[in-house]
Formats: C-alpha cells, structure tokens, sequence
C-alpha cells in the first residue's frame, strides 16, 4: 500500500508557472505514456486541459466526452491536438448518467461515435463503462456487442471497473452485467485504481486477473469510503506505486491516465499543482521499477 503519506509535495507560487519533472530529467522511464484525463480539470473546459497537459508535459490526452460541447466536436479536439502538441491518447465514451443524451440517446451508436473518434483522432484506445442496470436490452447484449466491436477496428475497447452504489448500509448493484468487468469476457479492461477503492476490492487482485488483457489505466487514488474520490496518486489507500510498478517491470504497451478530481482546487495554480505531482508520481514509480527490472 502506498498509504496517505504524498511523494512529493509542491507549493505552488501563483506568480510561477508550474512545470513537472522532464523525461530527460527521469533515467530509464519506459515507454509507458501518462495522459491527463480532461475529466482531471473540471469544471474548467476540455480546452484547457489540453493546455494544461502541453505545459506540464504529459504524453497526451484522454478526452472524457461529456456535455462541453468541445469534447464532442473532432474538429475543435484536432485543432486543440495541433496547437498545444498534444495528441488525443483516448477518447473516453459518454457512459455518465449526464451524458445520457450526448452524441445519442442509444448507448451502441454512442460506441460507434468513440470508434471513429479514436479512429480519426489517432488514438489507441474506447474507455467504457458496463451498461446501468435499467439499460436492460444493452446490457443483454454487452458483451457480445464489445466483441463484435472490437473486431471490427484497430482501436481497444477497454471495458473499465466500476463500483457498488452505497447509501447508509444499503448497497445496490447499479451496473450489469457486473460492476467488477473481471467476471466478464472481453477483450480489454480498463482499470480505475479511484473505483476499486470505492468498491472496497483488490487492486493488484483484480489487475491480476486482468492479465495481458489489461489495456488501459486510470491512475487515481481512494480512501474506502462510499464516494468515488479521484484522489492525486499517493494520497489514498490504493496501491498505485505497486501496480505502476507491476506496469513497468512485465512490459505494458497500454497507457497511464490521470484521472483525479480537481474541483476543490482553490486556484489555477492549486489545480495544477496537484496535476504536476500526480504525473511526477506516475514517471517517478515507471522509472524506479525500470531501472530494477
């Protein structure tokens, strides 16, 4: 476990603009990439987390589609892609309870919109979620439906972990077939270190299970509790260290994505900071476990 205790901690001047460590400045990082999730900067826009992500130095961006109208619009994500140097890594599909009605009220076409906006993009990778409960039909035919997808395309549809639903002492199963995609065939997973916190499960488990189908990674942190926290990488319980350790040493060829929640941010620079030590954790624990391996 990694414990609350942060690796490193930056005090951010607002005078001062807030750069994370370089590759050059990490020997023997490995050829893992670290996305800033747009999702990381709400409730600024998808513009600026592609900003964000250029001056800090991330290898790209995920780009959650969700109702900033940029986030659906591939010409505006292009020009964004372009003008920072920041190539779109993956295209997360609107599988939020917001975004019921964005980019169609049908979850397959939502799928079919990601697709090509990963294909056109450039991106390797569709994060999306098990269907909600009451999503009775798509959720018959999810999995299935994945398969055929991805048989259909370059791009990996990584089906990511969720979580029970708790409120008091009452939990629901909101999510099927199954919040944990583990007891699923598919033929990528996403996992989200913030979720299985949430869920009160293993990581390194679950990863585990996951094995060589395991394409994709949010990288967030929890404590246990019943919300879903997205906490900067070492702030929580979750093993990060430990999975990004894992990563490093067996040859991942998927990508690192931070995914953690920014919204109580006081500041630009407050945001950023938290940002900045969550991608020099992330290279920082890739590197150590390279140089071991």
């Amino acid at each position: 476990m990694t414990g609350p205790n942060r690796t490193l901690s930056l005090v951010a001047d607002p005078a001062e603009p807030i750069e994370a460590p370089s590759r050059a400045a990490l020997p023997e990082v490995p050829e893992v990439k670290v996305a800033l999730s747009t999702a990381s900067v709400y409730p600024e826009s998808t513009a600026t987390a592609f900003e964000v992500a250029g001056r800090l130095g991330y290898d790209g961006v995920e780009v959650m589609v969700w109702t900033d109208p940029v986030s659906q619009d591939l010409e505006a994500l292009r020009r964004l892609s372009d003008y920072h140097r920041v190539p779109v890594l993956a295209v997360h599909a609107p599988c939020l309870l917001i975004t019921q009605r964005v980019w169609s009220t049908d979850p397959w076409v939502k799928l079919q919109r990601a697709r090509s906006a990963a294909e056109k993009l450039g991106a390797s990778t569709v994060v999306v979620h098990p269907p909600f409960r009451w999503q009775r039909q798509y959720a018959r035919d999810f999995v299935t439906g994945i398969w055929r997808m991805a048989e259909e395309t370059d791009v990996r549809f990584a089906v990511e972990n969720m979580y029970p639903w708790r409120y008091r002492d009452r939990e629901m199963l909101a999510y099927a077939p199954e919040w944990d995609v583990t007891k699923d065939d598919y033929r990528h997973y996403t996992i989200d270190l913030s979720h299985t916190a949430t869920a009160r499960t293993d990581a390194l488990a679950m990863a585990s299970r996951m094995g060589g189908r395991l394409g994709h990674i949010h990288l967030a942190d929890g404590r246990g509790s019943g919300k879903d926290e997205h906490l900067v990488p070492g702030r929580g319980t979750q093993p990060c260290a430990e999975l990004l350790g894992q990563l490093a040493r067996t040859g991942f060829d998927g990508h690192v994505v931070i995914e953690v929640n920014t919204r109580r941010a006081m500041s630009a620079a407050e945001r950023e900071a938290d940002l900045a030590e969550a991608l020099d954790f992330t290279r920082r624990h890739l590197a150590g476990a390279a140089r071991i391996r």
